[in-house]
This record gives structure tokens, sequence and C-alpha cells, in this order.
């Protein structure tokens, strides 16, 4: 079977869906474009197959190229039977091939190579096939000086060496044998006892034992973890029944019993010592490593899974914002970006200890928001968040008039991003601190275009991120970010090169081309336009169009997904509905009256032509969902503040093979653990929550030593928190950031503003 029969059963697709996906690939035609854009040679596989596709297409070519090396290897020693060589081409994965090849394996000498060098493998033949003999007396017949064979002693432990090696590279053995310990065995785990003081992160696993099979990713990395930092020793047990078991595999297989016959001791000896010295050790190595590779492949899916709902959380929309990176000594950080990002005005407040401004830092906030119409208020959750946040309450309560709404978000990697060569290049005057800021304020306006400017990693949605195959991580991760960029798409006239760069089919050089061509010839006004920007050829151009969006240009199809290559759709669509263009876009009665099947040519079928439908109706339709926010409850800002059957509302930070965490203000993330996920028996949490999800949570428990908070969100918990404080209502707005619904939960009474010199000092700024 090839590589594309197999990936076809494994998806249950159609081989030629496969085949054609391939082609596509192998043309270096990208995942997005190809799901948005290719349905009819695909036969409309999504987006997730066609990644699970690519996956296992590099992982299949990978073991037909160590298949061709392995067969050429043999043959060229001249040891490839044609049972061997079936063997090897029937195995279906690197595991099996590489059993297969480990006989064959160029290694450095063994004990049992230099007992062959020395003639012992006759011996070793001889008491094998022929127990009746007496091992002494035979070995009597293979002493060698020359090779140091000096006694009888000598001539047996080098048979042993070539039985023990036999036995333990026996492809079909080993595979039995590793299987029944992975299915049998329990991994086992102790504190070393030097370290027991300074493992207390660890302190779960001091005596711990569970069956290996049965072991949660999370606990595996955090097992691995430990026996990597020297904390913890780990060791596979089994019991005398399953020695018995494996000694009785390798008796089957090599013909060994125990009938009385000189040689029986002897074998069972070898046997025994094969199981000690060197099988159960190859495999404890192989299962561990089993164990990792599922662990890693397990916190990948959660990695990906929440970095994907995060960077799709719904955006603020072209709002004014007001940016605030709280800090205590150091004072709050302000600043100001307009609609689209650009940064306005930045200053530092210092309302809190040691400085304790509190009324002059309300007087700066209330002008600034005054003067430019600020609408959202953005507070980054590290040091001083909730104190800073009650700030802004007392602000709103003062001055009810400015309609604010604040909202305290994630601040994860805006430390990076302020430290980083894009931020420098882009604010190069700019203090660092106010670069994270900015960051702060633009997340709040759009999550996707700010959180493409930072590495995944550092973005703090991984389990045990740092433990897993970073190549892969990576890989995997650039794929989740080009998805979720692709399927949003980008406004060419204001897209960042980071957003530009995870556009189907650009790279870094030519998104950089583009940013310099509007800045020295203004906006694009059409997509064809775009065609002159430096090193940007067709194919690259084909690929990457239909996610290029040009806002208020000369053609209203180009704000859309519609591909340039599908206008002339459009323009039969025109033509029979008699409907310009600009009546046509968001006239949902006309379009839905249309039939597919009308516009069908050699080119298009019924899936792009029911897209490009689906566009004229909501041309650049944003699929995040509409924005709403969390707010904290009022007077709990610490552990200490937490009560025992406390009902609060929080943000999900994150979701674990274990549950999830929730961000419920107290600077610690508390965690709801998947048996408390829901009344129903949970068995994936992502089923029920997701990144970014607001939920409403009843504290269990608070270990204030460990800082651990154990939370609930079972319905009975939670009916108890329905009494809770009336700032649990979410101020929910559009996609597009217009704004549906908010609930002023303000104080109508305004504070007599008093003036300080410092407020004096900005104003006179803000008038020049």
């Amino acid at each position: 079977m090839d590589i594309n029969q197999t990936i076809a059963q494994e998806l249950g697709a159609q081989l030629w869906q496969v085949e054609a996906t391939v082609n596509l690939l192998q043309e270096g035609i990208t995942v997005p474009f190809i799901a948005r854009y290719r349905k009819e040679v695909t036969g409309s596989l999504t987006d997730t197959q066609l990644r699970t596709l690519e996956e296992r297409l590099n992982y299949l070519t990978e073991l037909e190229d160590r298949r061709k090396t392995i067969l050429s290897s043999i043959e060229s020693q001249g040891k490839l039977t044609p049972e061997l060589s079936a063997a090897i081409m029937e195995a279906d994965n690197k595991a099996r091939l590489e059993d297969l090849y480990l006989p064959y394996k160029p290694k450095r000498r063994t004990k049992a190579q230099i007992a062959i060098e020395a003639g012992l493998e006759p011996l070793a033949d001889a008491l094998l096939t022929t127990p009746e003999l007496e091992p002494k007396q035979e070995a009597e017949k293979y002493l060698n000086t020359e090779h140091s064979i000096n006694s009888i002693e000598d001539a047996l432990l080098g048979a042993k060496h070539i039985l023990t090696e036999r036995f333990s590279e026996h492809a079909d053995l080993i595979t039995q044998i590793r299987e029944y310990i992975w299915a049998q065995s329990t991994l086992k785990s102790v504190v070393a006892e030097d370290k027991k003081h300074e493992a207390l992160k660890f302190q779960d696993y001091f005596d711990f034992q569970e069956p290996i099979r049965k072991i949660p990713s999370h606990r595996a990395l955090a097992l691995l973890r430990g026996q990597k930092e020297n904390f913890l020793r780990i060791s596979l047990e089994l019991t005398e029944d399953d020695y018995n078991y494996i000694k009785g595999l390798i008796n089957e297989c090599f013909s060994i019993a125990m009938r009385n016959r000189p040689s029986d001791a002897w074998l069972q000896e070898v046997v025994e010592w094969s199981i000690k010295i060197k099988i159960k050790l190859k495999i404890d190595v192989d299962l561990i490593l089993r164990l990792r590779e599922a662990a890693e492949e397990d916190a990948i899916q959660v990695f990906k899974d929440n970095l994907s709902n995060l960077l799709m959380a719904s955006p603020g929309g072209h709002k004014v914002v007001l940016g605030l990176d709280p800090g205590l000594r150091t004072g709050v950080k302000v600043v100001v970006v307009d609609a689209f990002g650009k940064l306005l005005f930045h200053t530092a407040i210092y309302p809190h200890a040691p400085r304790n401004q509190w009324d002059e830092s309300i007087q700066i906030l209330a002008k600034l928001c005054e003067t430019f119409k600020i609408e959202l208020v953005s507070i980054g959750n590290g040091t001083a968040s909730r104190e800073t946040d009650r700030l802004v309450l007392d602000l709103m309560k003062q001055h009810p008039a400015l309609n604010l709404t604040k909202i305290i978000i994630s601040e994860a990697g805006a430390s990076v991003y302020s430290a980083s060569e894009l931020a420098a290049n882009e604010f190069p005057d700019l203090d660092v601190s106010y670069r994270g800021a900015v960051s702060i304020a633009r997340r709040l306006q759009d999550p996707l275009a700010e959180l493409v400017k930072i590495d995944p990693k550092s973005i703090g949605v991984g389990q045990y991120q740092h433990d897993v195959n970073q190549i892969k991580l990576g890989r995997v991760l650039n794929n989740v970010v080009e998805d979720c960029v692709n399927s949003v798409g980008a406004d060419v006239n204001t897209a960042s090169v980071p957003l530009l760069k995870s556009i189907a089919g650009l790279n870094e050089t030519v998104a950089q081309n583009i940013v310099k061509y509007r800045e020295a010839n203004g906006p694009f006004k059409n997509r064809a336009e775009i065609k002159k920007v430096s090193r940007l050829g067709e194919k690259t151009y084909e690929q990457a169009i239909g996610f290029l969006r040009i806002i208020n240009g000369t053609d209203p199809l180009d704000a859309s997904a519609v591909h340039p290559e599908a206008y002339p759709i459009v323009e039969k669509i025109i033509k029979k509905t008699g409907l310009p263009i600009q009546s046509l876009m968001g006239n949902a009665a006309v379009v839905q009256k249309l039939a597919a099947q009308d516009f069908v040519d050699d080119g298009f079928g019924v899936p792009t032509i029911k897209d490009i439908f689906v566009e004229l109706v909501k041309p650049g339709r944003d699929p995040r969902p509409e924005f709403t926010t969390a707010q904290f409850k009022e007077g709990v800002e610490t552990l200490n503040d937490l009560k025992p059957n406390m009902a609060l509302e929080g943000v999900v930070t994150n979701v674990t093979k274990f549950g999830a965490f929730v961000d419920i203000g107290v600077h610690q993330d508390g965690l709801v653990h998947i048996s408390e996920l829901s009344d129903q028996y949970v068995t994936d949490p992502n089923q029920v929550v997701k990144a970014g999800q607001i939920v409403k949570v009843k504290v269990l428990e608070v270990d204030l030593q460990r800082k651990r908070i154990q939370l609930t969100m079972k319905t009975k918990s939670t009916e108890g928190g329905k009494q809770a404080s009336s700032q649990n209502t979410h101020n929910t707005f559009q996609s597009n950031g217009s704004k549906q619904k908010y609930n002023n939960q303000s104080n109508k009474s305004k504070a007599p503003q008093q003036q300080s010199a410092l407020a004096d000092a900005l104003m006179s700024a803000l008038k020049k």
C-alpha cells in the first residue's frame, strides 16, 4: 500500500482526494488556500483534515525514506533475505522498522560481538539447539588464550552474551514483550532522599505509582520533569508472575524448556539474566519514550487548542483605547491608542503606594478620556492590576458621563513584545514599559493582530510546553497562527508585517515590501495594485490575494473573501439579478434566492459558488464571536480574600487534559478539575470550556501555602452564585466594535474635581 492509499484509509477519504491534495502540497500550495479556494479539487476536505493529511504525509514520507535506507544497509551486508525484506516492507511505524533493523544496525563492538570474534558462536548455537550437551564439557572445546578465553567460565560467559543479544534483538519477541510490559507494568516514582526539601513542587510524586498505560499526559510530563531535574527516581515495576510470563515468551520463541537435560538449567539462567540485564532495561527506555511521546502529543494538542481560541477571541473593534500597564512603586504606565492602534499619548501615574496620588491620577485619566473620546479601558493583569482596576472603577463612578467600559486582560507576552526588535523599530524613542502598555491596549482592539507579533510559546497557554519537542511544537503553533490569520483575513492597508507574513503564500520579505510600498505610495486602491509590490509574483499573488482585504477601495469585492479568479462568477450573478454590485452585497433577500447550480462552469463548482453567496450576503465577515468581558468581584483581590463557597466570575486562561485554569482576579489562576467542570461526565475539557471563555465558578478550597485554588463549575455549586454582585453582568459588543449592549454600573454622583500641578501640566500639554 502506498502513502496516498494509507492516508486515504486513515482519513476516511477517497484516494483521488488525497492524491489531488498531495499534488497541491508538493507544488508549495498552502493549506489555508487549498481549504478555501480549491474545494472542487480536494472534494471539500476541511482545514483540519488537510492539516492531518499534511502531518501524516510528512511522517509516512520520512518512514519510506528510512525504509529505503535500512533495506540498502542490510543488502550491502549480504544479509537481506526475502522474509526480512517482506517484514521491513510491511512495517507501518518507525518503532517496528527499528526493531527489525536492530540486529543489522552498525554499532560499537559489544560483548557479544567480541565473543563471536573469539569463536564462541558455535558453542552458543550448540547449547541452544542441543540441550542434551553438558555445558562445561562443551565449553572446554572452545578455550582460546589468543582471545582471552582462558577458562570454561570465560567460554560460557561469552556464549551467554551471544544468546542475550540474540534474544534482545528478535523483533517479534521484543514487540510482544514490550506490549505486555506496557499493559501490565506500574510506573513508580520516589523522591531523591538528598533533595527532599528542594523538591516540594513534586511532592505529589514523592511516593507515587500508577499503571503506565493509564498515566495522563500532564502527570507523565510532571514525572519526567522531576526525573530530569534529579528530584525523582522513576522505574517500571513488574510482579513475579509478569517476569515468569516474559520468561515463557522467550522460552517459546527459542524452543527452550526444562526437561532435566544437561543444558536446560544453564539456558534458563541465560533467559533470566537476559531479561534482567538487557531486555527489561531496553524496553523500559522504549516505554518511557512512548509515554513521553504520547504526553507530548497531548500537550501540543492542548497548546494548539488554547492558542487557537486565544487568537480567535472576539475583537473590541475600532475603538479608542486607554491602555494601563499596572505597577506599584514604578507607577502605572498609561497610553492612548486610536481606533487603528496608533499611539497618541503616553504618561505615567502613581496612584498606589508609596506615592498614593489617587485623586490626582483620576483627574489625569478623566482628562485623557475626555480629550481623546476614550471608549474602552484595557488593564493588564499583572502586579497591581486589581488596585488599578479599583482606580478605574472610581474614575467611572466620579465621571459617569465618560461612559467607559473597563476590561482586565492577560498581558502574557507583552514584555516579550516590548523588548523585541519589532517594537524597537515601531517605537524607537519609547521606553520599553510604555511599549508593553501599547500592546495591552491593542490586544483589546484586535487580539489576533497583536498576538501574532509574539512568539506563540511566550503567550503562556501551554501545558508543560518547555518539556515537549520544540521543533514539532513550533511547527504546529505556526500552523495554528497561519490558519487563524487566514480565516479572518487582513486589511492590507493597516496590517503589520507579522500579520501579513502569516497570510497564505507570503513571507517576511514580501510582507515588509507590502508595508514599504503603501508607505511610499499611499493605501492600495485595489487588489490588482498589489501585484506591483516587489518580489510578489503570480504564484504568491494567487495564494495570498483572497485573504487580503481592501476596505473602501475602487472595487467593493476587494473587501470580501471572494478570490479575484472568481470575479467572473460575480459578474454572472450581477447579470442574472440585474443589480449592481453595491446593491447586491449585503442583500440576503436576493442572494438567498439564487441557485448555485446555475453558475457552475468548468472552473468553479457548487462549493465555491456557495462560498461566494455567503460573502455577498456578509462581505468580509469576521468569523470571531461577539465581544464579551468578565467583571471580577469587588473586594476579592488576593488569595486571602477567597472563602469556600464564594461565587465568582472569571476568564478561562488555559485548558488542559485535567481541567481548566480560570483567572478570578487574585493574581493566581484557580483550577477547575475535569471532575468539576460539569454535572455530566466529561472526558475532554475542551468539550466544555475554551481559552478566553467567561465562566461562573465557586470556590471549593484555597491552599495558601502552595498557592492553589480549587474551583467548581457544577450547577449545584454555581447556583449559589446567582445572588452575586451585579458586577457579574457582561458587557457585550459586536465583532465590528459597534456597541450592542452595555450595563452601566457606575454611581451617577460626581466627586468634586480638584486640579493638581501635574494635572494642569498635562492639560497644558494636551492643548498644545
